[in-house]
């Protein structure tokens, strides 16, 4: 095979399941994207960018829609955030006690990796917080 975990690859959805979505993989080989990992929308037919978790023994892929690697997510999400605050006057009325579908509705991430990015931004002085939301700072 072709394909190592980490890789970045080309998905066309097939069908839905009970664990997720089956998908094609660089139009030669069969993946799943698992359901409780998705943020998004997925439709049968739709062509996405995807990432290899795990290549399993039976040579299927486990997929992911968001890149590998805990560092490189935390800078996604923060970006996401950013342009979310930009995008609403510097003000988004969520926080660390929003739902979990709340954040997952505004931002298409999970709650765990809200609060990890939240917490990067802080600590830089991006964004302070109050009990109504998240504020950009001023620059």
């Amino acid at each position: 095979m072709d394909i190592q975990t980490g890789d970045k690859v080309t998905i066309k959805i097939v069908r839905q399941t009970g664990l997720g979505f089956t998908a094609v993989v660089n139009g030669a080989h069969e993946g799943l994207l698992y359901k409780n990992e998705l943020y998004q929308k997925i439709a049968e037919g739709q062509q996405l960018t995807a990432y290899v978790k795990k290549i399993r023994e039976d040579g299927k892929l486990d997929l992911s829609l968001q890149p590998l690697g805990f560092k490189r997510t935390i800078v996604t999400n923060e970006i996401k955030i950013l342009k979310a605050l930009k995008a609403n006057d510097g003000f988004l009325a969520l926080h660390d006690k929003s739902s979990p579908e709340a954040i997952k509705y505004q931002l298409g991430m999970s709650k765990k990796s809200f609060k990890n990015a939240l917490g990067g931004l802080f600590r830089q002085k991006i964004i302070t917080l109050s009990p109504e939301g998240i504020h950009l700072v001023s620059t």
